[in-house]
């Protein structure tokens, strides 16, 4: 172990390729920094992919608008989350190593080195390629002095009526102290000066984005046909830098350039709290308070109005990014949503009702409960329609008068969701019902607050949880009574109940009637709600207590029957993978020479393909126009196939600080399909990347170029393919 004081070095062992060291084919050092990625720069590696697609030809055009949007998204949240924690953790003077080898400064550095060039060619794409290519299209983002008469007109007198009367220009001198600058905020700075006494300020104008578009459409020529045949957008701060002279009359305007402020938004809920929900709240108003981490300066600027901005901010220079273009592209979302341009745009995927689930003409075999007392029924969503089974499934069981108790997890969910209404609807029927809900589920704490006090206050029974631990399962649980006995339907899924994100992200849910899962979800729940020990569980795996115990055996016992002569593989498939004790178990499983195949959205923190250490292991990391986001695990062992899903990524967040479901898929079927998807998963051609032994991730190109394997387009295909056989038997 390598001592966190004296081991600190000008010259840290690296974090990104192994070069020429040899890998160990004995024991593996746990301590030795060569065998694991730092995992802000794998997050970084997995936002230069999504890149990527921004700048890839063969998309779309609003299509890599829509990545591009992203892309800038991501950031702005890795900035508040993750380079916030860094921060705090150099002013604490926390020098202790990463299992890569850094200690918090060195990683801030490395995190610079690396995003610097990244956000400038983020940059340059929207600037040199998308928008000339937008424009050659009919939406054309627009300077002010460019338009013509009308259109300024247009704008002046929007400015006039809209605009103007919400700016308040701050001026800093005497006794003017420099203005608080709100998370993500946009801010214009002006260099002010007084032409008869020749004093100069320094003002600052914040742009009123939450109630104005930072786009603003001045006009949409038709052409010869009578269909637009151009918009025209302008920028928010093109329109406010062009009437300056309103907001400072007499003065000279020497200078001006846009500036944006990230800051710290995240928080800690002490375990000791008595009241979680009123602690959340007192949080949230103190979130935007939080120390500066990131700013972002228009590049164009005078030096002298940049050093003004720094120095009046307090911040390091390496927090400051000069950028060469229009600041918090997540703007670029406007674009994708215009009306009237399909064509640039994927066509819509229209989510399919599972066959099994379909109604009947016996109307005692008809609906979702039914179909779950004859086996066990998966659904993929988008494919499968989260309306037509999960809200189905709990629309059902509150008008079923045999129901005796509904319980659901509630992480994150949709402002109009239909779920949370209906339980306020089984409660006012006097069905028993519990939900238990997440109030520090991030960047949702505000929402799940509202939905649950108004849980509250309609008599449904709403817990929140340990204060130590966030609760992340998904699951929903229905008790209902059958003669003289009760039996449990439950639905597990690796997704939130959220159904407008149900149309944007991949997951698998299983609703099922198995007795032990039932049981296991059951108790897990009277743990949660009530005041009792974590127990043994039958068949599922639960977090913190179990969950990794569980995947290191299986690995394990996988190990063991290769070694034994059987055929065996590995295959994972998860947004991220961190956790240092799974992935030692992975290297050691690898040089027992076990294949193992890895599906990795985001952050991998495993070396792939290093001789003697993982060269039986190969990652894969696909991207598409949905958010790959399942978690399946699955062991092969001759005829024996484990096969396990749930809400947990292999993170030692999710496996020590959060209460995680994973189950196994038992029915053949089901589990048919999850080990087909990730087969196409590893057959992907179409958006994904390979990790290479340097820790370089490398675009997968198609060994057919013309007909190129794509796991989300086949995945769609063979959902559509279903549902039209079904409708063929009707």
């Amino acid at each position: 172990m390598l001592d966190e004081e004296s081991a600190v070095t000008d010259d840290p062992p690296s974090s990104s390729a192994p070069g020429g060291v040899t890998a160990p084919t004995a024991p593996i050092d746990p301590d030795d920094p060569r065998w694991f990625t730092n995992r802000e720069l794998s997050w970084v590696d997995f936002d230069r992919r999504v890149l990527e697609l921004a700048a890839d030809p063969g998309q779309r055009l609003l299509e890599r608008a829509k990545f591009a949007a992203i892309f800038a998204s991501n950031l702005d949240e890795f900035f508040m989350i993750r380079v916030a924690g860094l921060h705090a953790k150099v002013r604490a003077e926390n020098r202790r190593r990463g299992p890569d080898g850094l200690v918090p400064d060195q990683e801030l550095d490395a995190l610079r080195e690396r995003l610097a060039p990244l956000v400038a060619e983020h940059a340059r794409i929207v600037r040199e390629d998308l928008a000339p290519a937008l424009a050659d299209h009919g939406i054309r983002i627009a300077r002010y002095h460019e338009l013509g008469e009308d259109d300024r007109a247009v704008l002046d007198a929007r400015f006039q009526n809209r605009i103007f009367p919400v700016l308040t220009p701050l001026a800093v001198g005497l006794g003017r102290p420099f203005p608080y600058i709100s998370n993500l905020s946009l801010n214009l700075g002006v260099l002010v000066r007084d032409p008869d006494t020749g004093q100069t300020v320094f003002a600052r104008i914040k742009l009123p984005t939450e109630v104005v578009d930072r786009l603003e459409a001045v006009s949409s020529r038709r052409g010869p046909d009578g269909e637009v045949d151009e918009q025209v957008l302008v920028p928010l701060e093109e329109i406010v830098e062009a009437h300056l002279d309103q907001l400072f009359p007499g003065m000279e305007i020497l200078d001006r350039g846009m500036f944006r402020v990230t800051r710290d938004a995240d928080f800690e809920i002490s375990d000791e709290e008595d009241d979680v929900k009123r602690a959340l709240e007192a949080e949230l108003r103190n979130r935007r308070f939080g120390e500066i981490v990131r700013v972002e300066i228009d590049a164009d600027i005078s030096e002298a109005l940049r050093t003004e901005i720094v120095e009046q901010l307090g911040v390091e220079e390496r927090m400051v990014y000069d950028i060469h273009g229009s600041l918090d592209l997540t703007s670029l979302w406007q674009l994708v949503r215009l009306p009237g341009h399909d064509e640039l745009l994927e066509a819509p995927w229209r989510p399919v009702t599972r066959p099994q689930l379909r109604d009947r003409d016996d109307e005692q075999a008809s609906g979702v409960l039914a179909a779950m007392r004859r086996g066990d029924v998966l659904v993929h969503h988008p494919y499968d329609s989260f309306k037509t089974s999960v809200e189905r499934f709990v629309e059902q069981a509150v008008a079923d008068r045999d129901t005796l108790a509904i319980k659901m997890t509630v992480y994150r969910t949709n402002s109009d969701s239909t779920l949370l209404p209906a339980l306020v609807r089984a409660s006012e029927r006097g069905i028993q019902t519990v939900a238990l809900v997440e109030l520090k589920a991030r960047f949702d704490e505000q929402a799940n607050i509202r939905w649950s006090q108004l849980l509250e206050d309609t008599g449904v029974h709403v817990v929140y949880g340990h204060p130590a631990l966030k609760t992340h399962a998904k699951c929903i649980l229905v008790v209902r009574r059958e003669g003289d006995r009760v039996r449990h339907y439950v639905h597990i899924g690796t997704g939130n109940y959220h159904a407008k994100t149900a149309n944007l992200y991949t997951d698998f849910g299983l609703f099922t009637c198995d007795p032990q899962i039932g049981a296991d979800v059951s108790d897990m729940f009277n743990q949660l709600t009530g005041f009792a020990k974590p127990g043994r569980f039958r068949k599922a795996y639960v977090a913190p207590h179990g969950l990794r115990d569980g995947l290191l055996a299986e690995i394990d016992r996988t190990v063991e029957a290769h070694r034994d002569g059987v055929p065996v593989r590995i295959r994972l498939k998860m947004n991220s993978l961190v956790d240092r004790a799974t992935i030692l178990a992975l290297y050691r499983a690898s040089q027992a020479g076990v294949p193992i195949d890895v599906n990795v959205r985001g952050i991998c923190c495993l070396r792939a393909g290093v001789p003697g250490l993982s060269e039986t292991i190969h990652v894969r990391s696909v991207l598409g126009r949905f958010l790959e986001h399942s978690r399946i695990y699955a062991f092969e062992r001759g005829d024996e196939h484990v096969v396990l899903m749930g809400s947990a990524d292999i993170m030692e967040r999710n496996l020590d600080n959060r209460v995680e479901l994973v189950v196994p898929v038992d029915d053949p079927a089901a589990k048919a399909e999850m080990l087909q998807a990730l087969e196409l998963a590893f057959a992907d051609e179409e958006g994904s990347w390979d990790l290479a032994p340097d820790g370089s991730w490398e675009r997968v190109r198609p060994a057919d170029p013309e007909r190129p394997r794509g796991l989300q387009r086949e995945l769609a295909a063979l959902h559509l393919q279903r549902a039209r056989s079904a409708d063929l038997e009707d």
